[in-house]
């Protein structure tokens, strides 16, 4: 590995790691925390029973961990929301195995950030390579069709692509903060027709006597912790869907994710009639879960969109990544940007086919963000990239 003496190790639970070892390399992205990889497993959320075999890696060099990664053994392609259904099916139909493949990444979380968590920022170049080695060499020696990295760091995507990974794109709406010193100053820098818009929605749930309590993990009780998964489970159910976390997991990120944990809850008359999960960083925001218990006007707007602007601003954090999906972000304020995963393919025929199906897609996929970007809300002289 790299010349240097580098080993790889792997674990089949977070648990067979000290926390405090492995948050040494996590830093303060929420979802690489032990905590948060420990409340998937604890809660039975991401286990080999629900198609998640956990194969975390440590790198060590001596007795020194220099480098990890939540990694994890899938037997199907749910919960990853980078979708490749047909790759599954090209491989069954010339008589192969998809499943089980290896996959870098988050469960249930399309958020960017880093997936291979280095000791030290000088050594990243070496130990990522050294690491993306050891998880191919690893699918190879067991047969496995291929290892996926999901919404990679610009670091991954660099390294990647100089290991031979394949590189695929998409494109999500992100909010980026250019120093607005409150909503309003933000929404200045709109069009005159687009800023009557949003002020439309907020005053909608003003006249819906709806308004918004801030609470942080520690400060949940039971109550509200049973009133946030029944809105979180029933709007799954509502789109024919089981909720991919369950209770056990809200409750252990409670109380062990701290101020990173935020919940916007939705109050009318007093009543809680929806709310929003969000998680932080030092300078990013990211919306996760969002449930209600009916239908109000404008509601998912303000309780996803914009009560997360409105946080960002107070708290002074950079960026904010509200999920996937949703041209609807744009009239909002929300950017279009681009996103990367990473593909290690085993058989030669159908890498070349994944390739040549990656290279049409990366052109559409531009052309999407381009055609976006010209829909935003900002005047001329507004915000934006």
């Amino acid at each position: 590995m790299t010349g240097r003496a580098l080993h790889p190790q792997w674990l089949t639970s977070i648990d067979q790691i000290e926390p405090a070892r492995w948050n040494a390399l996590a830093g303060d992205y929420p979802f690489t925390c032990h905590e948060f990889l420990a409340a998937l497993e604890h809660s039975g959320a991401a286990t080999t029973a629900t198609g998640w075999s956990p194969r975390h890696l440590l790198i060590r060099e001596g007795e020194r961990l220099v480098a990890a990664a939540p990694l994890y053994l899938k037997s199907h392609s749910w919960g990853e929301f980078v979708f490749d259904f047909a790759w599954a099916r090209a491989w069954e139909a010339r008589g192969l195995d998809y499943y089980p493949k290896l996959l870098l990444a988050i469960p249930f979380t399309p958020a960017t950030g880093p997936r291979l968590l280095c000791a030290a920022a000088d050594e990243g170049p070496a130990l990522r390579l050294a690491a993306l080695s050891a998880i191919s060499a690893l699918a190879r020696a067991h047969g496995w069709s291929s290892a996926h990295a999901l919404f990679i760091d610009e670091g991954l995507r660099h390294e990647a692509e100089r290991a031979g990974w394949l590189l695929r794109r998409d494109c999500h709406f992100q909010w980026y903060n250019h120093d607005y010193s409150d909503f309003e100053a933000f929404l200045a820098t709109f069009a005159s027709a687009k800023r009557k818009k949003v002020h439309r929605e907020r005053r909608r749930i003003a006249e819906q006597g709806i308004a918004f309590q801030t609470l942080h993990g520690g400060e949940l009780d039971e109550a509200q912790l049973l009133t946030i998964h029944a809105f979180h489970a029933a709007t799954f159910e509502r789109h024919g869907h089981l909720p991919y976390v369950n209770l056990s997991f809200f409750r252990t990120i409670a109380r062990t994710m701290g101020e990173r944990f935020i919940v916007k809850l939705a109050l009318q008359h007093g009543k809680p009639v929806a709310c929003a999960l969000f998680f932080r960083s030092h300078d990013t925001l990211y919306g996760r879960y969002w449930g209600a218990g009916a239908e109000f006007h404008s509601l998912h707007f303000e309780t996803c969109y914009y009560q997360g602007i409105d946080y960002c601003i107070a708290q002074g954090l950079r960026r904010f990544e509200p999920g996937t999906q949703g041209e609807h972000k744009l009239a909002r304020g929300f950017e279009p940007t681009l996103t990367w995963s990473a593909h290690w393919i085993g058989d030669t025929a159908l890498r070349q086919a994944v390739a040549s199906y990656l290279a049409r897609e990366a052109l559409a996929i531009d052309s999407y963000a381009a055609e976006a970007a010209r829909h935003t809300p900002f005047r001329a002289s507004g915000a934006g990239p």
